[in-house]
């Protein structure tokens, strides 16, 4: 049953494929998704991001009618969320983290299989497989057993069975979890190519080199939204502190050391160098300097560079998770 604060939008055309307002889901006691409002603009490649339980699951299960929210509204491909949950289905494509491919049939098989489950017409469906054949690089190994693919060619099948029926928007959630980085780039080579035809999609993921791919992303927190934009929007507006390229000798004893510095919020080793996030409020490059040298670490230089998406993503949920705590310290 629908919540008496879940509202329908009016029936309007616009250029987006979702529009979203506080939209939330309750479980119980659980605010799984607390109060989003965004929206994909038509042919747009749009990205949710946050840890594991964030809510990016529970939030694209609610705009493909899969679930509906307990507040706030939404729209999908202009249809209604809560009430219209089986015309939206009919128009978009769904790529859970679980998607069944049929290990006992063929690559081809698995395609004439889906085909006919989105009522494809029989007139087309044997020029449509061919097609997504081609575009996944399927052509060379549409008789092999679905078993015998490796994972890479199972999420590229998987993204073809779900793209069959050309739908209008196409919602992948988690769709490159556990593939190697090269199948990922083919993945996204994919996701483009179809994309430049004027679908829309929505993705989400928990790798932040895919999060540069998107033309716009959304970071979520606990079920809340942190941020949203451009991934050059969000590195250059979104982070509230300072962030230090360091270049040393041992970098683990380096790291272990900073951080027990006053205004250290956080470390990491982006490759043969530490990234140091510091409060604004501190003189940090002559204190992460003497702090090294007084353990006989080398430091060849220290500077401010600016932060990457991960270094972004990192620092708001750190402080996320903070003003939690302190929420709850004065409950």
């Amino acid at each position: 049953m629908k919540s008496d604060d879940t509202q329908a939008l009016p029936q309007t055309e616009s250029g987006y494929a979702i529009e979203v307002q506080d939209l939330s889901k309750r479980f119980g006691a659980l605010k799984a998704v607390d109060g989003l409002s965004f929206d994909v603009k038509r042919g747009e490649v749009f990205g949710i991001l946050g840890p594991n339980g964030s809510g990016k699951t529970t939030t694209i299960r609610m705009l493909c009618g899969i679930l509906q929210p307990s507040s706030g509204y939404g729209r999908a491909l202009g249809f209604d969320v809560l009430r219209e949950g089986e015309k939206i289905k009919e128009h978009i494509g769904y790529m859970s983290q679980q998607f069944t491919l049929y290990d006992d049939l063929t690559v081809i098989e698995n395609l004439r299989f889906y085909a006919g489950v989105q009522a494809v017409p029989r007139a087309i469906r044997k020029e449509r497989v061919a097609r997504m054949l081609q575009l996944a690089g399927l052509e060379n190994r549409r008789e092999q057993m679905t078993a015998h693919l490796s994972g890479g060619w199972k999420q590229r099948l998987a993204l073809s069975c779900a793209l069959v029926h050309e739908p209008e928007m196409i919602f992948l959630d988690e769709p490159t979890a556990g593939v190697d980085p090269v199948s990922r780039r083919k993945f996204w080579d994919m996701i483009y190519q179809i994309s430049d035809t004027g679908a829309t999609f929505l993705v989400t993921t928990h790798y932040m080199d895919e999060a540069e791919q998107f033309h716009r992303l959304l970071f979520m927190s606990r079920g809340k939204q942190i941020a949203e934009g451009t991934p050059e929007y969000i590195k250059h507006e979104c982070f509230h502190h300072n962030l230090w390229q360091v270049e040393c000798n041992k970098l683990a004893q380096a790291a272990h050391i900073l951080q027990d510095i006053d205004g250290v919020l956080d470390i990491s080793l982006p490759g043969n160098v530490l990234h140091v996030t510091t409060n604004t409020s501190v003189r940090a490059e002559q204190l992460i300097e003497n702090a090294l040298q007084a353990a006989g670490i080398t430091v060849r230089s220290i500077v401010r560079t600016q932060p990457s998406l991960e270094d972004v993503f990192v620092s708001l949920t750190s402080d996320d998770m903070e003003n939690s705590r302190e929420e709850s310290d004065s409950d």
